[in-house]
């Protein structure tokens, strides 16, 4: 893994390009999956030669509950079913850490299992909470999967000013898959994944 000389340092600089993100204008960005309460957007990269997506969607919860559910930890393995196994690799501070996780194969295994290593931060976002990443250098590689990269990610979460007994969360995700795939398979994938991930996040903070 390659040395995080200062994880300060890099986690403010992930919290700032995030909080870009979130300032992107409306009219920067098109729909590319949209249910009766999820929407995901997507514009070019500025990244990597693939898309920046945006996920947005109200959860009947407080900010604190829904993070917790997102964040590394062992409550992400119980609800995410694209997360296979997960794995703290170093831990910084209680909010700042390294994390290696695996997830399954899509689109009939079109898409194989991926293997990700990401340092995470999650802190204070205005009136709630923003839980951001991007992935590290790793040389251990495990077998069978193959190493995939995410640019600068994160979800915002802050509550309904009119019912603070819900939130409004908000995801940037911009994931390198890498190997051999068509950019239509990866497109399909990643709008329906996101749409899934925050409906399977409501169903679990329900129960």
């Amino acid at each position: 893994m390659e040395a995080l000389t200062d994880a300060t340092l890099l986690a403010t600089k992930i919290k700032t390009t995030l909080c870009q993100y979130h300032s992107i204008e409306d009219n920067k960005w098109r729909i590319a999956k949209k249910t009766k309460d999820i929407t995901v957007w997507r514009k070019p990269s500025d990244e990597f030669n693939g898309y920046l997506y945006k996920v947005q969607g109200v959860i009947e919860d407080v900010a604190n509950n829904i993070i917790d559910c997102i964040r590394p930890g062992p409550r992400r393995l119980d609800w995410d079913s694209l997360m296979t196994s997960m794995d703290i690799v170093e831990q910084f501070e209680e909010n700042c850490c390294v994390m290696r996780y695996t997830t399954a194969g899509q689109l009939w295994n079109l898409i194989a299992p991926r293997e990700f290593v990401d340092f995470s931060y999650t802190t204070q976002y205005e009136e709630g909470l923003l839980s951001c990443g991007i992935s590290i250098h790793y040389e251990e590689m495990r077998p069978d999967f193959v190493r995939g990269y995410n640019h600068p990610c994160g979800w915002f979460c802050v509550p309904l000013q009119d019912n603070l007994a819900k939130s409004l969360l908000t995801g940037y995700v911009q994931t390198d898959l890498r190997g051999m795939l068509p950019q239509s398979a990866v497109d399909t994938a990643m709008a329906s994944t996101l749409v899934n991930f925050v409906g399977d996040l409501r169903k679990t903070l329900k129960t």
